[in-house]
């Protein structure tokens, strides 16, 4: 006999699958999700039924006639349903974004970040938390999952922050006092995961770009008060053996440079992170070559498919990424190769905030793909009268 866990997980795996073909190809009708799937008409049919029900997937025109028997009946992913949270943590301020499955950007917020401890900022994400699961309540939606992006770098397999030299954290246990917050401020229980900031918004860029702009390799460049990466790398977070993968902004750029916050010198932070643009004598031009030299050798190092660069640095120096992109193309002229497309961020400031609202989309597809992400604790204080909402998407997680 199979044991239930596994057909629960064998149910979850075929979920996906459908769920992923009609994302990449939607308008399917279920006999065309079963061929395209390899599962049996009667499989799809029971699972494409479940989706409907719990607003994962609408019928998104009339039946179209394909020959013998009876017409077949376009299917999508339902935008209107389901919705999706994230908050970026920053040094100085905190995001908000919540975005529909498909990426649609449904409510946003931006706040001065309320104090640096671990405790105030957990406070502080739980409020906008709430606030998150309001306006989408007011849509008539429901919040599916949430996502929290921090400037420094994650242990995907226990939720400790490792390191984070701007918010002078090192070794924080985040993600019991995220769940205690959340408790707090009655955030309804839906699934929570915590990424680097940079790592996440590469997830956003990758789930929610354009056909052949969410490509893979994709590398996502992110020049805030810190500078970071995130690199998706074979359909899946590149996160490093102890969640360092990405911290580029303490690469060395200029040996015996000036002082970074991590106590080295000549970091690409303490070039063209914001907080060192904003210096007084600061050189704009100096800090796109640097920056193009870093660009450049992370093109020759992954080989991306495409790279996007945006933070605050890009926001308040519309031409830092030009200037940029001119000295990779300089590097490449000389080389002889053609260098790989590199575009600002889709979401501008967003991305991270809305990266870490992909994050949850970007797991529950991916059900085999083993220690990406941190799950809260199971013992939580959330009451146990949870919300429908709620209990959906525990369900979520369970089948």
């Amino acid at each position: 006999m199979t044991p239930i866990g596994d057909q629960r997980l064998v149910k979850r795996i075929n979920r996906s699958v459908l769920l992923r073909l009609l994302r990449a190809r939607p308008g399917l009708s279920r006999a065309q999700l079963a061929q395209a799937s390899g599962l049996t008409k009667s499989t799809v049919g029971q699972l494409v039924r479940e989706l409907l029900d719990e607003g994962w997937l609408r019928e998104s025109g009339l039946p179209v006639a394909g020959g013998a028997g009876r017409p077949s009946t376009p299917l999508a992913i339902d935008a209107g349903v389901r919705a999706l949270a994230g908050i970026e943590v920053g040094v100085e301020c905190m995001r908000l974004a919540c975005v529909s499955l498909q990426g649609e950007l449904l409510h946003s917020d931006e706040q001065a970040l309320d104090g640096t401890s671990p405790e105030a900022v957990c406070h502080h994400a739980a409020a906008l938390a709430a606030q998150a699961s309001r306006a989408m309540s007011a849509r008539g939606m429901r919040l599916a999952g949430l996502g929290i992006g921090v400037p420094g770098a994650v242990d995907h397999d226990t939720g400790r922050v490792r390191f984070a030299p701007n918010l002078g954290w090192r070794d924080v246990a985040l993600l019991p006092l995220l769940d205690r917050a959340l408790a707090d401020a009655r955030v309804c229980e839906v699934p929570l995961q915590l990424q680097n900031e940079a790592d996440a918004a590469a997830l956003g860029e990758y789930e929610f770009g354009d056909a052949g702009e969410g490509a893979d390799p994709l590398i996502f460049v992110n020049c805030d008060v810190g500078v970071g990466a995130g690199i998706v790398l074979n359909d899946r977070l590149f996160v490093g053996a102890q969640g360092m993968a990405g911290e580029i902004g303490h690469t060395i750029v200029q040996a015996g440079g000036p002082p970074c916050s991590c106590g080295r010198r000549g970091c690409a932070e303490a070039f063209f992170g914001s907080r060192a643009l904003a210096r007084p004598g600061a050189d704009p031009q100096q800090a796109a070559a640097f920056l193009g030299v870093l660009l450049q050798n992370l093109w020759v190092t992954f080989d991306p498919r495409v790279i996007v660069v945006g933070g605050a640095s890009c926001a308040a120096h519309p031409r830092l990424l030009e200037h940029a992109v001119q000295t990779v193309q300089t590097y490449a002229r000389a080389a002889g190769l053609a260098p790989p497309p590199v575009r600002p961020a889709r979401y501008g400031a967003l991305a991270p905030a809305v990266g870490a609202a992909a994050f949850a989309l970007h797991e529950y597809l991916r059900p085999l793909h083993p220690g990406q992400h941190a799950r809260r604790p199971q013992k939580s204080r959330r009451s146990p009268q949870a919300p429908a909402a709620s209990r959906a998407s525990r369900g979520d997680q369970s089948t």
